[in-house]
């Protein structure tokens, strides 16, 4: 559906989980949560932008895992499916492609924002 900030940027990030547990519980609940540290700023890319891309891997797999669309601002609410592991408040996802993409897809990306460094 037609975003009602049509003229902004698109904003990516990619989201790194400690575990594939959590990117399960993600895909099957339409909801993630990252660190407190982390709120301000992609709170800030879905205020600002057309629509916020979330890039998901998991930590040494090698592989991205899907990409989702950000559905919502993160809220103060946290979930307990995550335990007491330090995350902050819950927001929904939109997932768009629930599977593995190894990295050697994906090298002719850079981050132009992180000395060209390759997106992984």
């Amino acid at each position: 559906s037609p975003s009602p900030r049509q003229n902004m940027p698109v904003r990516y990030f990619i989201m790194k989980s400690s575990n594939l547990q959590n990117i399960g519980i993600s895909q099957q609940k339409g909801i993630w949560s990252t660190t407190p540290s982390n709120e301000w700023k992609l709170n800030g890319a879905f205020w600002e932008s057309s629509v916020v891309y979330l890039i998901f891997s998991v930590q040494g797999s090698g592989c991205f895992q899907g990409f989702a669309r950000m559905g919502s601002a993160i809220g103060s609410e946290k979930s307990q499916d995550w335990g007491s592991a330090g995350f902050g408040g819950v927001f929904k996802v939109d997932w768009i492609r629930k599977e593995s993409i190894p990295f050697h897809f994906a090298r002719r990306l850079l981050n132009l924002w992180n000395g060209s460094k390759k997106v992984q």
